[in-house]
């Protein structure tokens, strides 16, 4: 399966082990780069910039030939670490970085300094060609079978609408949980593939046992969006939890968010709520299972090394 992304990246397999909130680690990586794909970590699973340098080294010093690593950076106003997080990637190095919720000029300018690629995030045509004119070296095209904050334009639609309207390449981002769904996304045109859920029941995940279970446990029709995590819909596992609370927001969430000087601190503190249940969900046993999946986890049929899930994609 060699594309596009596998000649930029150098690596095996046109795939990313897409960067998971709570989830990713450098253990998960490391497997990954040794599975012949390219893994990568969001930044803000570091609470410093020196646990952040320290995993770049970790992760340079275990590299190997067809594997690749990068991190994830949140590039607007909400990340206060951004600046930090950019500076310290820039100056330890790694092969790409993927950019989401913000504009990445700053990001491919620095980046591109220091020999890195840069991917963006985007959900639609307009957001592609505003990141191609700034530079991008490809698109992560998130479709609305994508686990955690998703599009709304299904895999098909939204890759042969990029592909035929930008000229850098497209990397298609949910739905993916096979090989079939694999050459499925390849065969609208895209280049390569970011695969997130698959791996949240890997051994080497960040995460409970129950959590990893769960995505073992339940399928793609368990798969519920909801807003009662970040204010934005975001796609969870249905939890008698979760169905308990409901996925809309409250009537008084729905009033103030209506009210123009109220909205932006309402979408705060309900960010700063769902994310520290999402967090204890993730990280420790609790009643309030909050799990965040895609519904990918269909072909999810046992908790497994990382090394083993690569090959079920790639086999």
């Amino acid at each position: 399966m060699q594309t596009v992304l596998s000649q930029i990246l150098k690596i095996n397999h046109p795939i990313i082990q897409a960067p998971m909130f709570l989830v990713s680690n450098t253990a998960m990586v490391i497997e990954a780069m040794k599975g012949g794909i390219g893994g990568c970590i969001p930044a803000l699973n570091y609470r410093t910039l020196e646990e952040l340098r320290a995993a770049l080294k970790e992760l340079k010093a275990a590299k190997v030939e067809g594997g690749a690593f990068g991190f994830n950076l949140i590039v607007n106003k909400s990340n206060l670490k951004y600046k930090g997080q950019l500076e310290v990637i820039c100056e330890e190095g790694c092969d790409f970085i993927i950019t989401s919720l913000g504009s990445p000029e700053e990001t491919i300018r620095q980046a591109h300094k220091a020999g890195i690629k840069v991917f963006c995030d985007v959900v639609d045509l307009k957001f592609a060609q505003k990141v191609e004119h700034l530079g991008a070296d490809a698109i992560i095209a998130v479709n609305n079978e994508a686990g955690g904050h998703r599009g709304s334009k299904n895999p098909k639609e939204l890759i042969k609408d990029l592909v035929s309207n930008c000229k850098i390449p497209v990397i298609s981002a949910g739905g993916v949980g096979c090989k079939a769904d694999i050459d499925r996304m390849l065969s609208y045109g895209a280049a390569g593939v970011s695969v997130g859920s698959p791996f949240i029941a890997s051994i080497e995940a960040n995460v409970t046992d129950e959590y990893k279970q769960a995505c073992v446990d339940y399928g793609a029709k368990d798969i519920v969006v909801t807003e009662r995590i970040s204010g934005t819909p975001c796609t969870v596992i249905n939890t008698p939890y979760v169905q308990k609370i409901g996925t809309k927001q409250t009537w008084l969430e729905t009033i103030l968010n209506k009210n123009k000087t109220l909205k932006k601190w309402v979408k705060m503190i309900r960010f700063s709520i769902g994310m520290k249940a999402t967090q204890n969900a993730a990280t420790k046993v609790t009643y309030k299972t909050v799990w965040v999946a895609g519904p990918s986890i269909e072909h999810t049929n046992a908790i497994l090394p990382t090394k083993d899930i690569i090959k079920n994609l790639t086999e």
